[in-house]
């Protein structure tokens, strides 16, 4: 998919990325993987010896002891070696003699440390992947350098408190992947063997997910019976590979030493007594310990660890504590699937434990953990439990399930992503690390908890008799029939259909419309896409990545698909509709909600440049679209809150499309006219719509780019320039501005538009911002912005763009309110997301989103975007990586979005007579508010009203009471 770049992202170029040389293509990559795989030495050149001073020896020249002596390994390809100079590639990675820096990585969000996880895990499930015969290169890598290596790395690394408490998830992670005591990764390693087998022996494919979804020690005997069954139709080489398999599933349910570990631990100098319980813990009788009391204990053990973790000022006992975290969590996951509650009281104890646990492994942060525990710990000390708190404290858990999950995706997407263009394998290994962490177990706890909530609320979903539907959950109502389409990898390169439903991991930024939409968690609740659907009655759930998987079987069949008003999800294939479902896509239907956009009262005669101070939201469908109008009418409302700003109205876009079009015989606007005749024509002649589309859209894109090559008025441009010096105070060029497209079919009361047409971000040269005034026209006749304003208007053709330049706001955080709830809350609470940087929220990114009341601000999902955008004053936009460790929202700024949320219902609800909920952009610099945008917050009454889906909302008893106690 074309990646139209929006409200935040203006172009790729603008971004501050690393500057390699060339880079080779993903098919080159695919073509030297492939050489690579089929090589005796893979990547590597030859044999050297690598001296204490730097310099490089062949392999029968050692390095003398005069010079310090040195390590001898291979050496790399020349192809190898530019594949880093030219992509940041690293294949076959050799530790030893590495600089520590240059390995970790950090100025590129430890991209290096990350590809080395990456390539062990590909070479796991894919026998070595480019070593597949280059593993058998004698001498290449030797494991005793490789650890000496690793040792030092983290006894250097580990000194830095902010490393380790910021990145204590990847830095727990790394120790399992990075030789350094002799360790290796069982978990992932017992998968990939497992996962090897099944696609060699299709029976075991059952066996095979036993031991990826439910891990338990009884698997080594389903292993052991499955090969006693089949022992005939097993060859030597699937032989070897059982053995070497229930080799290690041995060696992962082996029992844990206490002894050996307490008498490690016993060297550590503990100057705090911070020791002192997990002492207790590991020398104490545990043959009478339920499993129960060891998830309990090794919980608040590997809790109290990762709170005090940098008391110790030594990194060697750093790196043994931290070690040992990773031997208990270990434990911990085998004992957590013996642990079976049998009350509601036991399972939200259990949740609660594996809440912790999350925190105590790095998966949440510790102010994400404090906002959630007082939750659990409120409801155990009761007996009872109301329905509504149920479904809440299920709400909260099920976040946390989230949470953890997309902080696994933060910290190694973007390298997935990477790898997955030339290597379809990359794309396990995000569920390798999540399956071998407490959110596998936590999920199905929850599930188990929601399963048991749901039976009570009647709240229960129908998706395809999936197991563990608990996880699915409703975000906007409505209902659609189409071809399902499953989309687990990179979504960026696919191309959608507007009649299909499409279930992805993260639904592309500039996802054009489609019938129906599925997540993998919530996302960002008032993204453009997300805002988009909602206006248009767009279905759209979550449901979890095992949810998923599961969903893949019924890929490319025709679906039905509904979403209620209170979130339960119905998903089932187009023979078992019933009858009122049928009906429901009858071509009356789906369309009475069309409308026609006013194009009467247009002052196409105004065609120089305006003041935007001198506009006001009457002004809007007038003189220029929305965002300009209510702009200036918040200039006016709120002054020291809206920068200055200037217009390009209607009238002058207008006077450009009167020009002649180069080689047409006819203006622009005549060609466009004629595009759109034409195609009423076709429909009269009962061509398809598929076809008329195609025309229309092959048009367009004619049109689309003749705009980009057309010739602006001198005196447009000399009225631009006096302008912009006037109301920003210096010469065109030297003030970084936003170029903000405006249409007169935007933030309509019927329709959003938000997000369709082109923002320049940050444009500071005087030519670029010339070239940028004809782009954001140019956006208007994109692909996307046509196909979604035809969803909803009967006259998409009569579009007519303005412009809004303001001057570039460097932002520290930014972001959306909502002034009601979404999904939760009420009419008076406000709904908030912010990222940090520019462009917040509004483009799809995993943002911190609050519902905000009078008196609490209530976290609905922490943000887990890693990197984001600012705004330089020489133009452009820089990227930077972020961590997690503190919110974005700070007390006095939440309390500044309640003021703001207040004068607007005040200024503006009042001032327009309804009482319009209102969707504002706004960011803080400094702790200081700047305010960018106001427009109606649109949603669509039709699903909200459909008969069918109030008939598929269950009625419940939200005051009803169960006991603690109750069996589940």
């Amino acid at each position: 998919m074309k990646t139209k770049l929006l409200l935040s992202f203006a172009f790729a170029l603008l971004f501050g990325t690393t500057n390699y040389a060339q880079q080779k293509s993903n098919n080159d990559i695919k073509k030297l993987i492939s050489s690579y795989k089929k090589d005796i030495r893979g990547p590597y050149y030859r044999i050297k010896w690598y001296c204490k001073d730097g310099s490089v020896r062949d392999s029968k020249d050692p390095c003398p002891d005069s010079i310090g002596g040195g390590i001898q390994h291979a050496s790399f390809k020349e192809s190898a070696l530019d594949l880093r100079k030219t992509n940041h590639l690293f294949f076959g990675e050799i530790l030893a003699s590495l600089n520590n820096q240059d390995f970790l990585d950090s100025e590129n969000n430890y991209s290096r440390l990350k590809q080395y996880q990456l390539g062990k895990y590909l070479a796991s499930i894919d026998d070595g992947w480019v070593l597949k015969k280059g593993q058998y290169y004698r001498g290449s890598v030797q494991s005793e350098d490789e650890e000496a290596w690793g040792k030092q790395f983290f006894e250097t690394i580990l000194k830095d408190d902010s490393l380790v408490n910021n990145n204590y998830y990847l830095v727990r992670q790394a120790l399992k992947d990075i030789p350094h005591n002799g360790d290796s990764n069982i978990a992932q390693q017992m998968r990939s063997e497992s996962k090897v087998l099944a696609e060699e022996i299709p029976e075991f494919m059952d066996i095979r997910i036993k031991i990826h979804g439910n891990p338990e020690k009884t698997d080594i005997y389903l292993v052991e019976s499955f090969i006693k069954k089949n022992t005939s139709k097993i060859n030597s080489k699937e032989k070897k590979i059982f053995d070497k398999l229930l080799q290690t599933m041995q060696e992962f349910y082996a029992p844990l030493n206490y002894k050996t570990i307490a008498n490690e631990i016993s060297k550590i100098k503990d100057k705090n007594n911070v020791l002192s319980s997990l002492n207790d813990f590991l020398n104490e009788d545990k043959s009478n310990l339920s499993a129960k009391d060891i998830v309990i204990k090794i919980t608040e053990n590997l809790d109290f660890l990762r709170y005090n973790i940098t008391l110790f000022n030594n990194s060697k006992d750093r790196l043994a504590l931290l070690d040992l975290t990773n031997q208990l969590e270990k434990i911990l996951l085998i004992e957590t699937q013996k642990w079976q509650p049998v009350t509601l009281e036991e399972t939200i104890l259990k949740t609660q434990t594996l809440t912790c646990a999350s925190y105590a492994t790095g998966l949440i942060e510790a102010w994400e953990f404090d906002l959630i525990k007082p939750i659990y710990v409120t409801t155990l000390l009761n007996d009872k439990i109301t329905l509504k708190d149920l479904n809440s404290l299920v709400t909260s858990a099920r976040r946390i399930v989230e949470w953890s999950t997309s902080l696994v995706k933060a910290n190694y997407q973007e390298t997935v992503n990477k790898y997955a263009d030339f290597e379809s394998f990359a794309y396990g290994f995000i569920d390798d690390r999540i399956r071998n962490s407490v959110t596998l177990n936590l999920g199905e706890t929850v599930s188990k908890l929601n399963t048991f909530a749901s039976d009570i609320s009647n709240v229960n979903n129908n998706v395809m008799n999936i197991s563990n539907q608990g996880a699915i959950r409703g975000l906007n109502p409505g209902y659609a029939f189409g071809k399902l389409i499953v989309v687990d990898g990179n979504p960026e390169n696919i191309e959608v259909n507007t009649n299909n439903i499409y279930i992805f991991q993260k639904p592309p930024s500039d996802l054009k419309p489609v019938a129906g939409i599925m997540t993998v968690s919530e996302g960002n609740l008032v993204s453009h896409v997300q805002l988009l659907a909602r206006n248009l009655g767009i279905p759209n759930a979550a449901l979890s990545s095992d949810n998923l998987k599961s969903l893949e079987k019924y890929a490319n069949k025709n679906v039905f698909y509904a979403v209620s008003n209170k979130g339960n999800v119905i998903l089932k294939l187009e023979n078992d509709m019933s009858d009122e479902e049928q009906k429901l896509f009858h071509k009356k239907e789906r369309t009475k909600n069309m409308i026609t956009v006013p194009t009467d009262k247009l002052r196409l005669d105004v065609s120089k440049i305006i003041n935007m101070k001198d506009v006001k939201a009457s002004d809007s469908g007038i003189l220029c679209g929305p965002k300009a109008a209510n702009l200036g009418e918040l200039k006016n409302l709120f002054p020291n809150k809206v920068v200055d700003g200037i217009i390009i109205p209607f009238g002058v876009f207008k006077s450009h499309m009167n020009k002649e079009m180069p080689s047409k015989n006819k203006t622009y606007w005549q060609f466009l006219n004629e595009t759109f005749n034409k195609a009423t024509q076709l429909k009269k002649e009962n061509v398809s719509e598929d076809e008329i589309e195609k025309f229309v859209l092959a048009s367009l894109k004619e049109l689309h780019t003749a705009i980009l090559n057309i010739d602006l008025d001198a005196s447009f441009i000399k009225d631009l320039k006096s302008n912009f010096s006037s109301v920003f105070g210096d010469n065109l060029g030297n003030v970084p501005v936003f170029l903000r497209s405006d249409t007169n079919m935007e933030d309509l009361k019927e329709f959003t538009g938000a997000g369709l047409n082109l923002t320049l971000f940050n444009i500071l040269n005087e030519e670029k911002i010339i070239n940028g005034i004809k782009q954001v026209w140019a956006s208007a006749y994109s692909e996307r912005s046509f196909k979604w304003r035809q969803k909803y208007l009967l006259n998409p053709e009569n579009v007519y763009p303005s412009i809004l330049i303001i001057p570039s706001v460097d932002v520290d955080y930014s972001g959306v309110m909502i002034t009601k709830g979404i999904n939760e809350g009420a009419e008076n609470d406000l709904t908030v997301a912010f990222s940090r940087g520019a462009g917040g929220a509004v483009d799809g990114q995993s943002a911190e989103t609050r519902l905000i009341t009078d008196n609490s601000s209530f976290l609905l999902s922490p943000a887990r975007q890693p990197d984001y955008i600012r705004l330089p004053a020489t133009g452009n936009t820089k990227k930077y990586y972020t961590t997690f460790n503190k919110p974005i929202l700070n007390y006095n700024n939440i309390n500044e979005i309640r003021e703001l949320a207040s004068e607007i219902r005040e200024k503006i609800g009042k001032q327009n007579d309804d009482n319009h909920a209102y969707d504002v952009e706004f960011g803080f610099k400094d702790d200081k508010l700047w305010l960018f945008q106001i427009r109606p917050f649109v949603e669509n009454k039709q699903a909200k009203s459909s008969d069918y889906l109030n008939a598929i909302s269950p009625k419940t008893d939200s005051n009803k009471e169960i006991k603690l106690k109750e069996k589940i």
